[in-house]
């Protein structure tokens, strides 16, 4: 309010100050004359002071006048004017306008709209890198490759919009499916823009996919370095890929350089069971028995696995199954109360022919958690023990339908698989795979069903007409007491007219070479193997003339009430 009080003020002011001076020349006596031709021109002092503002006002007036007149004679000319900057920002500003309504058609999904729009943009605006982003985005919404490439492709000449243009064509690529392409595109993108977290993934991911883990490896540690990665995180992943390029250089046949790689990702990370594993591999090719036994004594500390075991036999291949059970007493030890650990000890003792042993190291596993390892492995402490045929199939027909224990499973899509990798091959995931138990409902290995199994469910004089895959897993020890799927296992026969019979003692478990080969009549050919769905000993077809020998279908742990006698028919009476 003062405020304004003062400006009230100063405005009387002023208007005082000019009332005064104007009765103040009005008073003076003095005059102005101006002759000119003739004529005479007098002006008092307030006359005088109003000619010189018009004079003023007519001065400013013609300049204005001159300068239009010129403005428009270089209009004429073709140079740049006040009239050509009033039409250029009049198009400037048409040109904004599409160039808006372009970005929110794309943002909308208006693919016509857009493209409709970038032309417009286009057409207005002296702004190529920021039109042809437009364009591009434009024409990608509306399905037009082609368009995109070359809007794309127009971006790669300005110097401000290069990465752009680099990183909208690797995209094409990598939905194209091109990856060796869209990899050049992502390390020339990557040169552009280093700290680009989009990029570096994307480069990450192909290198990885086309088997470039010198470079995966050189890339994560620009990405550690950037602290974009914690410290653990980067030292198992280098340890992953180093063990990844070790395993390729071995199979190029360079083995030196092999071993330092799997020695170096063994130390970076001693949990990763396959890098220990070919680290241990390698001391044991230097005869370095020692720091073979420290590395798998180690991992088998924190994770054990039966590979790892399979390692530690190798180390002494030739011993006796004795010597080689206070050998393993040491890795056991290591971690004693693992269900990996007693079930090693129960193979070493079946090796043995420690049968009783055998059964006390098992404990409660195959009640606990009946896998097929575990029914296998009673199956075989019962064979050995001299029990009755009937109670070893019926362990082995629980194993045909029991849970095939830990594999190498995806955590993210849940996929298992055989072997470990780096990289999961149905999600692309890496470093995803975990030595667990899978889901009830999640997916099977494909050489986890119970085929191998039937050998052993139909007695030592099989035929080979079952086909045998590779068993999912392997056995703890390859080189101790083979578990019952690798048992069964024998080579389909190929010659119809002959059969092979395990030439076994009695209550022993049959290897691969025990089995020999017997030439049959065509009378007596050999019956088929037939199993049942739910696991149930399988039933051989008849023969004219050979007797029929029908399984007899017991629960593995109590003897039957009963004598159940199979019919012709298919239905069972009491005897």
């Amino acid at each position: 309010m003062f405020l304004s009080l003062l400006k009230i003020l100063f405005f009387f002011a002023v208007v005082l100050a000019l009332a005064l001076g104007a009765m103040e020349l009005s008073e003076v006596g003095e005059t102005l004359r101006i002759e000119y031709g003739g004529t005479e021109i007098a002006l008092t002092p307030v006359k005088a002071i109003i000619a010189l503002l018009l004079l003023m006002v007519a001065a400013w007036a013609v300049f204005k006048l001159v300068g239009l007149l010129l403005a428009f004679l270089r209009f004429l000319a073709g140079d740049e004017t006040a009239i050509n900057r009033y039409f250029a920002r009049s198009r400037e500003r048409k040109g904004y306008d599409a160039l808006g309504e372009g970005m929110l058609a794309v943002a909308s999904g208006e693919g016509k709209l857009a493209q409709d729009k970038a032309a417009k943009a286009g057409k207005y605006l002296d702004r190529p890198h920021i039109t042809n982003v437009l364009s591009a985005q434009a024409a990608e919404i509306a399905g037009d490759r082609g368009k995109a490439e070359v809007a794309y492709r127009n971006l790669l000449e300005d110097e401000r919009t290069r990465f752009v243009g680099v990183r909208g064509l690797m995209r094409q690529k990598l939905e194209a499916g091109d990856t060796g392409t869209a990899l050049l595109l992502a390390q020339k993108a990557y040169a552009l823009k280093p700290r680009h977290k989009e990029i570096q993934n994307t480069l990450l991911d192909l290198e990885m996919r086309e088997g470039d883990w010198k470079g995966a490896r050189k890339l994560m540690k620009e990405q550690r370095r950037q602290g974009e990665l914690p410290k653990d995180v980067h030292l198992r992943r280098d340890a992953v890929l180093a063990l990844q390029e070790a395993s390729e250089v071995l199979a190029e046949g360079n083995s030196i350089s092999a071993r330092e790689a799997a020695i170096s990702a063994n130390k970076a990370s001693p949990d990763l069971i396959p890098a220990s594993v070919l680290a241990a591999r390698s001391y044991i090719a230097k005869k370095d028995t020692r720091n073979a036994s420290r590395v798998l004594e180690k991992t088998w500390s924190v994770r054990p696995h039966p590979d790892v075991a399979a390692a530690y036999a190798e180390i002494v291949p030739d011993e006796t199954p004795a010597a080689r059970l206070n050998r393993f007493d040491r890795l056991i030890r290591k971690n004693p109360d693992s269900e990996e650990s007693r079930l090693l000890k129960a193979e070493l003792l079946l090796a043995a022919e420690d049968f009783p042993a055998a059964r006390r190291a098992l404990g409660d596993l195959a009640q606990k958690h009946p896998t097929v390892r575990t029914l296998s492995i009673m199956a075989a402490v019962e064979r050995g023990e001299g029990a009755d045929e009937a109670v070893v199939r019926g362990w082995l027909a629980r194993a045909l339908t029991a849970s095939r224990g830990p594999q190498w499973v995806c955590d993210t899509c849940h996929n298992v698989m055989a072997e470990w990798a780096p990289v999961c091959d149905s999600c692309a995931g890496f470093d995803t795979l975990t030595w667990r138990e899978p889901e009830a409902s999640g997916k099977v290995s494909p050489a986890s069903h119970g085929a191998e199994m039937l050998p052993l469910l139909v007695g030592p004089a099989a035929t080979a007409a079952a086909v045998q895959p590779e068993p999912a897993t392997k056995p703890a020890n390859e080189a101790a007491a083979t578990s019952a799927p690798e048992a069964a296992e024998q080579e389909p026969s190929k010659d119809p007219a002959t059969v092979e019979i395990a030439d076994v003692a009695p209550g022993m478990v049959p290897d691969e070479k025990d089995y020999v080969e017997v030439a049959t009549t065509d009378k007596a050919a050999p019956a088929k193997e037939m199993a049942t769905p739910t696991g149930s000993p399988p039933v051989t077809e008849k023969n004219d003339l050979q007797p029929e020998i029908e399984p007899t279908p017991v629960r593995p742990d109590v003897e039957p009430a009963v004598d159940i006698d199979w019919a012709d028919n298919g239905k069972a009476r009491k005897r």
